[in-house]
């Protein structure tokens, strides 16, 4: 009997507390949006099973040393998983409506004043200065680059960043359907826009080039993401390089996909995750995004002041680097209002723009604050 009371001590069962099973609830909620409402599954999945998993009480978590848990957060803690799901996303990136109508890239700088507004506002709620940069890039609807970023200013709140940002980026499709009514009229909505001119293979070749070169002298802190953003572009569309481009673009980015999920769910131990900031974190996130959101409108409401031929502002909302989800939302939004109205290749060019803007301002805020 004195043994079987030994084995159960050493049970998760014996173990459990009511914060890990607040914490293991909230991981069956991160897999039921995924499957049932299928809200970034791709993410919520591997998240919500980590959540779940490391919460088990009595296991050897990411924060145990020379666990393999551990091991597989390296790639988190380091800053070694977002690059390489740049370059995945670079892959599979087509940058053709924004070559061929550059003055979008700015609906993708407006949306980013989101982040500098959470900036502002986490140190008025008495984060440090780096806690406030690494919590600011939520407002880009960004998750790697939130990732990177918190790992090399703040790497004690990965893991409430990351679940803000992915959980944010998962309800895109709830979040910018009411800012994009409230800010935008019935006549406005209904606005089309040309069709792009088509773009030629050199101009393609050439962008993610000067893309890299420009960028990276800007924000050298985001080298490593905007180079592999833009490496994995030019894997893309040189021609010659179809295996390497595949290669990004499916079993690299999947694998990665699957390890920082997983990774990023685990890093939410209840102990580490269950505190008075998280709940700040996830309030400065939801605020950072709907202002990221309305600031992209807005701009292109603006430019509309200056414009022969006018944008649709509701584009602008697409300037989160939330891909393709927010500029898939505002192709939607438009159908409800005009079925012939298409969108969506007019929205991807601020879309594309934003995940550059939030790397750029990533980039900015490591070198800024990083010393």
């Amino acid at each position: 009997m004195a043994e079987i009371v030994n084995f159960f001590s050493t049970t998760g069962i014996a173990q459990m507390q009511w914060s890990y099973f607040i914490m293991i609830i909230f991981g069956l909620i991160f897999i039921y949006l995924g499957i049932a409402k299928q809200f970034e599954p791709l993410l919520l999945i591997p998240i919500g099973f980590g959540v779940i998993i490391g919460n088990i009480p009595g296991t050897l978590g990411v924060y145990d040393e020379s666990s393999v848990m551990n091991i597989i957060y390296f790639g988190v803690k380091s800053g070694l998983y977002p690059p390489l799901i740049f370059l995945g996303i670079g892959a599979m990136t087509d940058f053709s409506t924004l070559i061929a109508n550059p003055k979008l890239i700015l609906l993708g700088a407006a949306a980013q004043f989101g982040i500098f507004a959470t900036f502002i506002g986490s140190i008025l709620l008495g984060f440090s200065v780096t806690e406030a940069g690494a919590i600011g890039i939520i407002g880009g609807a960004d998750g790697p680059t939130s990732i990177f970023l918190s790992s090399q200013l703040a790497p004690h709140l990965v893991g409430p960043i990351a679940i803000a940002a992915y959980s944010y980026m998962a309800l895109v499709p709830v979040i910018q359907p009411p800012i994009i009514k409230l800010l935008t009229t019935p006549k406005e909505r209904i606005i089309r826009m040309k069709t792009p001119r088509l773009v030629s293979k050199r101009e393609k070749i050439i962008f993610p080039i000067i893309g890299a070169i420009v960028t990276i002298m800007i924000a050298p802190g985001a080298s490593m993401l905007l180079g592999m953003l833009f490496f994995g572009n030019l894997l893309k569309e040189c021609g010659v390089t179809d295996r390497l481009m595949k290669a990004a673009r499916t079993s690299i980015v999947d694998i990665v996909t699957i390890l920082l999920g997983f990774a990023v769910g685990a890093s939410t131990q209840a102990d580490v995750f269950l505190r008075f900031q998280s709940v700040k974190i996830f309030v400065l996130g939801a605020l950072s995004f709907c202002i990221a959101t309305a600031a992209g409108l807005i701009f292109a409401k603006l430019m509309n002041l200056f414009l022969k031929e006018k944008i649709n502002p509701m584009i602008g909302a697409s300037g989160v680097s939330a891909v393709p989800d927010s500029a898939r939302v505002v192709h939607n939004t438009a159908q409800k209002y005009d079925k012939k109205n298409y969108l969506l290749m007019h929205a991807m060019a601020p879309n594309v723009a934003g995940v550059i803007g939030s790397a750029v301002a990533a980039g900015v805020l490591l070198g800024i604050l990083g010393n």
